[in-house]
């Protein structure tokens, strides 16, 4: 579980399609073999890692599931990733509930400071205005949802501390829509007409 307040932007040292290597330093500083870390909103399992500092890095395993569901398809080395190690029970919750599973993958119409982002129809009815959603892994509220769009303001520190101040029209972009919007509907399904799907 992480709150979607990215502690890092790291950078991608390496990928082969099946092993990621991220160069990061603050989510290293207590990180262990089998830890999470969310990667551009992806929960990733530490499966190598390397010293902190400047010249750290951390591993993770790519599965084709991963690579087909989320943006991270299209990253090469260079690439920015917002990293956010797993919350802590006694961490403050600043974000929202963010799982860390990917829902579907947006497309950037609209830079910083007014990000607007085509999503697919089916993952619109969990988006509402003043709403919490991801956005390549930043807890983010929604401005203005339309029919497959929706725009959130971004403050100049969170376009500086994350992947979304460089983010241009055509980029890809991981969505995950709020978790407690789709229980409501799965618990109210038995009790309203309609497809629940």
């Amino acid at each position: 579980m992480f709150t979607g307040i990215v502690e890092e932007l790291g950078r991608v040292e390496a990928f082969d399609g099946a092993r990621l290597r991220i160069a990061a330093s603050i989510v290293l500083e207590d990180a262990h073999i089998g830890d999470s870390i969310a990667a551009n909103g992806c929960c990733l399992t530490v499966v190598d890692m390397s010293g902190g500092g400047d010249q750290g890095w951390w591993e993770a395993d790519i599965s084709q599931e991963t690579l087909a569901r989320t943006s991270l398809r299209g990253i090469g080395v260079g690439s920015p990733l917002n990293l956010e190690r797993s919350v802590r029970l006694a961490d403050r919750l600043s974000g929202h509930l963010v799982q860390g599973h990917v829902d579907g993958v947006g497309e950037v119409l609209q830079p910083v400071p007014d990000l607007m982002v085509r999503i697919p129809a089916g993952l619109m009815r969990y988006v509402v205005e003043k709403g919490s959603i991801t956005v390549d892994g930043v807890s983010l509220t929604v401005v203005n949802p339309t029919a497959d769009t929706f725009t959130v303001a971004i403050i100049p520190h969170t376009a500086a501390m994350t992947n979304l101040g460089a983010k241009q029209p055509g980029d890809s972009v991981n969505i995950e829509v709020d978790v407690l919007a789709k229980y409501v509907e799965r618990l109210l399904a038995g009790h309203v007409e309609g497809p629940s799907s």
